[in-house]
């Protein structure tokens, strides 16, 4: 395994980290499973953003053996209320949701205090100014030592250029994959990291350049999420650039970015976290993505869904990423494969059960018209 430093933390993640929230489809000796693969091939960072009781039961009781080796980025402001998650900055709310993922896990902390989940600049920099208390909330967790350092979760690069600044959060958690921010006209991609100032038009985009260079400069680290793009980069028939990429080129795409620790990805099973391991061994010639992406036509992630499940919840208690997956699955046949046609009817609401409210577009970092999808889905499953 490699490890890099986590910015100023004084921490060193593996470049290959866990993102748990796969987990909710496991049971408990899957998730054990998979929680020693990855300690055994020195695997120590993973992400619980998760709110789900019974998720964050068995992520803890995998990881209990070998609590000492792991950094845990643990987030604050995700809730579970009435059966659903809900982000939130209530601290009536947001306290003791902490409290119960700490003991869930079966720790008394967690080494990155996350918090969770913020997309607007606006909203930062009323945190940051003391709206809801939620920022002395954060304070008094890390002078109480429940949590080691702050960090912070958001897709919009604006927001996290706004915390990379502030001088208090020391890892961000960062969407990160080359559908989301390079689309480069040639395979030099020494000039991308070169002269930020000059990047523009055909090259990165100038906000995500600064973001990167901020950090860098500044000391913050990005840990990577969405480095897959949920799944669409893998393969030919989702990837915008016509061609499948392979897990060692998404890695090495967010390795590359200025400032990036660890890229979180997310695995249903072993055999997906032993794809990711085969980067660590992975030739040059295997991990160059360049030559993809050289030739790829523009293109933007936004209006796609990337299944992460911010949408919730949802008025009629639909799991809205799961549908959209589901929906997703089956647009890659001529016919929905009664497979995927089970697994959706299987859910307790269903696309038909829309009311059309729309009250889940706002949160959704990729700006999809969810009420249009899922008019759209329940047509395709006929319910």
């Amino acid at each position: 395994m490699e490890y890099r430093p986590l910015g100023t933390t004084g921490l060193e993640a593996s470049v290959i980290g866990f993102g748990a929230e796969w987990i909710e489809k496991m049971d408990a000796v899957e998730v054990r499973a998979l929680a020693d693969r990855c300690a055994a091939a020195g695997v120590n960072i993973v992400d619980c953003w998760m709110s789900d009781p019974a998720v964050r039961s068995a992520l803890g009781a995998a990881l209990e053996p070998t609590r000492e080796r792991w950094i845990i980025q643990g987030h604050i402001g995700s809730t579970w209320q009435d059966g659903q998650y809900v982000r939130t900055r209530d601290l009536a709310h947001v306290r003791p949701a902490f409290e119960d993922l700490l003991t869930r896990l079966r720790t008394d902390h967690v080494e990155l205090g996350m918090i969770h989940f913020v997309d607007d600049p606006a909203e930062l920099r009323a945190l940051m100014a003391g709206e809801h208390g939620f920022m002395d909330y954060v304070r008094q967790l890390k002078a109480e030592g429940k949590i080691g350092h702050v960090g912070l979760s958001t897709h919009n690069p604006e927001v996290a250029q706004l915390a990379a600044e502030c001088g208090e959060v020391e890892v961000i958690l960062f969407s990160v994959n080359p559908a989301f921010d390079l689309m480069p006209p040639s395979d030099d991609l020494n000039t991308l990291f070169g002269d930020y100032e000059g990047v523009a038009g055909d090259g990165i985009d100038p906000v995500r350049a600064r973001l990167y260079a901020t950090c860098e400069q500044r000391g913050v680290a990005l840990t990577v999420m969405k480095g897959y793009a949920g799944g669409r980069l893998l393969s030919a028939d989702t990837s915008p650039f016509g061609v499948a990429l392979t897990p060692a080129q998404c890695l090495h795409y967010a390795l590359t970015r200025p400032a990036v620790a660890s890229v979180l990805a997310g695995f249903e099973g072993v055999a997906q976290l032993e794809e990711a391991l085969a980067y660590l061994d992975a030739t040059s010639e295997e991990r160059d993505y360049a030559s993809v992406l050289a030739s790829a036509p523009r293109h933007a992630w936004y209006g796609q869904c990337t299944y992460c499940g911010h949408c919730a919840p949802c008025s009629a208690g639909i799991n809205i990423a799961l549908a959209n997956k589901y929906a997703d699955l089956a647009a890659l046949h001529d016919e929905v494969p009664a497979s995927v046609q089970a697994h959706y009817e299987a859910m307790a609401a269903t696309a038909g059960d829309c009311t059309g409210c729309e009250a889940c577009e706002p949160r959704c970092p990729f700006g999809v018209a969810i009420a249009a999808r899922m008019t759209q889905t329940a047509a395709l499953f006929g319910c």
